[in-house]
């Protein structure tokens, strides 16, 4: 089998993708803008690249014959010319989606969501192969309440629709069989954790894993958003993610996919919240 060259590979996800297609002895690609300090594990082949500027992956696509593509920006103005650069080396693409994606809507109910979905038709139209994961939000993102659950126990900020939190493991794990078995072409799989939480839910399940009381308390979308931007947070993201915030209807969509794919059940958010414990403390 020829390499798979995974993109996003010094990322929550992008890192287990890695480790987990090496267990299964696959032969890997990643791609990292700064090989030297990516800190990924010795039998991966690091290789420089940027997805920003799609001249620059020639020599990581050469030679590989499946890509695990995260798209990292706010709008799909460069995936053209990625897609096209791809499309001259590689077979196929499995990508990462979000369950958002609502494909029989003309619009989208949120920004996030409506880049998914213009880069599921890109990749369409792109003439790969292709396989889509279609993941609900990913447990790691609670990472970032890290800071005021150790600081002050409480996590302020915009609420969002409930919604059945996945582990990054389990993303990764789904995302090795695509990449590597036969009978993915065309998929669009839909991956979530096996119960649906809040954000009050998650916060309080932290802190039952750290053992010290946690809460979270809800902020008008207008103070998060002045909050945001005094953190240095870019102005489109805050206005991406606090437009998701607003507008993500809910859901109680739980699929069994994980196990289907992988033969193990989805992790539950208790046991990352075990699992990373020492990052809240």
């Amino acid at each position: 089998m020829s390499e798979i060259l995974v993109t996003g590979a010094t990322g929550n996800v992008g890192r287990h993708v890695v480790s987990q297609l090496l267990a299964t002895g696959t032969a890997v690609r990643a791609l990292a803008r700064d090989p030297e300090s990516a800190g990924l594990p010795a039998g991966a082949a690091v290789v420089g690249g940027d997805l920003s500027r799609p001249d620059t992956l020639e020599g990581a696509l050469t030679g590989s014959d499946t890509v695990f593509l995260i798209w990292p920006f706010l709008t799909t103005d460069g995936a053209p010319a990625v897609l096209e650069a791809m499309a001259r080396h590689v077979r196929r693409v499995v990508y990462l989606s979000s369950s958002g994606v609502n494909e029989d809507a003309e619009r989208q109910t949120d920004p996030i969501n409506q880049l998914h979905a213009d880069m599921e038709h890109l990749i369409e139209k792109s003439g790969l192969e292709w396989t889509v994961l279609r993941s609900d939000t990913i447990a790691s993102n609670a990472r970032g309440w890290a800071e005021q659950i150790r600081t002050t126990r409480i996590v302020r900020g915009p609420d969002i629709a409930a919604t059945a939190v996945i582990h990054e493991r389990d993303v990764a794990a789904v995302a090795v069989h695509a990449l590597t078995d036969d009978g993915h072409t065309g998929a669009q799989h839909v991956l979530t954790g096996p119960q649906v939480l809040s954000r009050a839910q998650q916060v309080r399940t932290i802190g039952e894993a750290i053992g010290r009381p946690t809460r979270f308390e809800k902020v008008p979308l207008e103070v998060a958003r002045a909050q945001m931007l005094a953190d240095g947070r870019p102005l489109a993201l805050v206005e991406a993610l606090l437009g998701s915030a607003a507008t993500r209807p809910e859901s109680h969509v739980i699929t069994t996919r994980v196990e289907e794919i992988t033969g193990t059940p989805a992790r539950t958010f208790r046991s990352w919240a075990e699992e990373h414990a020492d990052d809240f403390r």
